[in-house]
């Protein structure tokens, strides 16, 4: 990556500007244009470096959202992630070692929907799958300088 691609995601990991014009604000501000930083995005979304540009709400602030988990035999746990990946109320899932090895963050619009995704997905991967709602809310800010 380049310096101003590292740039680009240090000062952006956090404060994307809410304005009418997001991209222009950011490519002023780091002194280029905005169809470079859309290019920048695009590639590095490409590449697997971000998953995504966009907002993070406050859980329980709009829409329902929840922690979830799958047991997945190890040999399959690729294809699962694959489709769990798919659904457009997830914006990422990893593994970790335990039995519920496959965890990932479901949001909705409503509550309703949250339950018609979550059903879906234990139909479409044969496996149950364990929700984890939010009961108590900490603050962590996962921010931090990427290059120094």
């Amino acid at each position: 990556m380049n310096d101003l691609e590292k740039r680009l995601l240090n000062e952006y990991q956090k404060g994307l500007p809410l304005t009418p014009t997001p991209y222009a604000d950011m490519a002023k501000t780091i002194g280029t244009s905005e169809a470079l930083v859309l290019k920048i995005l695009t590639r590095l979304q490409e590449i697997g470096v971000i998953s995504r540009v966009g907002p993070v709400f406050k859980p329980k602030k709009i829409g329902a959202s929840t922690l979830a988990a799958i047991a997945v035999p190890a040999e399959e746990l690729e294809a699962v992630a694959a489709i769990i990946s798919a659904y457009a109320e997830v914006n990422h899932n990893y593994e970790r070692e335990d039995d519920y090895n496959l965890w990932f963050v479901v949001t909705a619009s409503d509550q309703a929907r949250l339950d018609a995704v979550l059903a879906q997905m234990e139909q479409q991967t044969g496996y149950p799958v364990l929700k984890l709602p939010l009961m108590k809310q900490f603050h962590i800010d996962l921010g931090f300088p990427l290059w120094c």
